[in-house]
């Protein structure tokens, strides 16, 4: 497991606030403020990727001030930028004010105030806080000024794929490994740069390895929305992308371990199929309609293929994991 997690209810209540107050200042010193320290309630998981601090929380209306005096007693040099996913928030920095979201950075150099958008109501802010070095931000610092304080999209281009990637790696943290920390640092970072150059209009101050391997998350974001298609091939995959197939083979290599396009494709579509086999709210779907969900159009091919990567029949998975499920539940499979 990456990470480590916080929650308030593992906390006395007359303590909760003051905890969260110490935690929040470990990554971002400042000062908070809220209508319901009384009774608090936050979630939180810290995971140190390298240099680069992600760290998805949710909780109850706080005003986070950051003052000219904690900037000046204070200040590692940090960017911090906000994935807001839940909530209304309101930022002031950098002698502007703006409505929150859904993507905000801010310059840990500079003093701001995020506050909510009303203190009084309970429905808790959930967000993605990412912090890092300055100095890793590939870009002329006066192009990444006229960034600071605005209010940018994550719904489309790379700003999509920032978005999708960091509440990805919330959900998976579970199964990620610590010898995986530096490696989904460096992604972070490469699509924040790229979400920030293509706003900018200054993807050529880019360094070459930072566009090959966010040309291969894009590549594998495309990939995993297109499992169920069975035409998807490299040759499909390279004129999406507009590029041939000898670039995309090399720059898949590069970033996936040496692992083909079509190996990675194929163990998308099982481990996605392994999934839906083991789901219970699914035994009455037949397996070739599995198969065939996840791109596997000829049942035999399907059951060779899974057979090889696991060991068992799909049948045979199927009737072990749900027998699993129930017997640790209590129940009989077939019930």
């Amino acid at each position: 497991m990456i990470g480590t997690v916080f929650r308030s209810e593992d906390v006395p209540a007359e303590d909760r606030f003051e905890y969260w107050r110490e935690l929040v200042g470990r990554t971002r010193s400042s000062d908070l403020i809220s209508a319901h320290t009384a009774d608090y309630w936050a979630e939180y998981r810290l995971m140190e990727l390298g240099p680069v601090t992600v760290w998805p929380s949710s909780f109850l209306p706080t005003r986070y001030r950051r003052s000219g005096k904690m900037v000046r007693r204070s200040d590692p040099e940090l960017y911090h930028l906000t994935l807001l996913l839940d909530g209304d928030l309101a930022l002031e920095h950098a002698g502007r004010t703006d409505t929150f979201g859904p993507l905000h950075m801010v310059d840990g150099s500079r003093p701001y105030d995020l506050r909510p958008a009303d203190d009084r109501d309970r429905r808790a802010v959930k967000g993605v806080g990412v912090d890092f070095p300055k100095a890793l931000l590939p870009l002329p610092p006066h192009r990444v000024r006229e960034l600071l304080g605005r209010g940018l999209s994550g719904r489309e281009g790379t700003g999509a794929l920032l978005t999708e990637f960091l509440v990805g790696l919330d959900r998976q943290a579970e199964t990620l490994q610590p010898s995986d920390a530096p490696r989904l640092g460096t992604v972070v970072l490469d699509l924040v740069s790229a979400w920030f150059a293509q706003v900018l209009d200054a993807e050529a101050a880019l360094p070459q390895e930072t566009r090959q391997r966010v040309t291969a998350q894009r590549i594998q974001a495309f990939i995993r929305q297109n499992l169920h298609d069975p035409e998807l091939t490299p040759s499909a995959i390279a004129a999406a992308h507009h590029i041939s197939r000898s670039y995309l083979y090399r720059i898949f290599q590069q970033q996936s371990q040496g692992e083909t396009v079509a190996a990675w494709i194929r163990g998308r579509r099982l481990e996605n199929a392994r999934r839906d086999l083991a789901d219970s709210s699914l035994r009455t779907t037949p397996i070739h309609a599995v198969a065939a969900r996840w791109g596997f159009p000829r049942p035999s091919e399907f059951t060779r293929a899974f057979r090889t990567a696991y060991g068992l029949s799909p049948r045979e998975y199927r009737l072990q994991a749900l027998s699993e499920r129930e017997q640790t539940l209590g129940r009989s499979p077939m019930d």
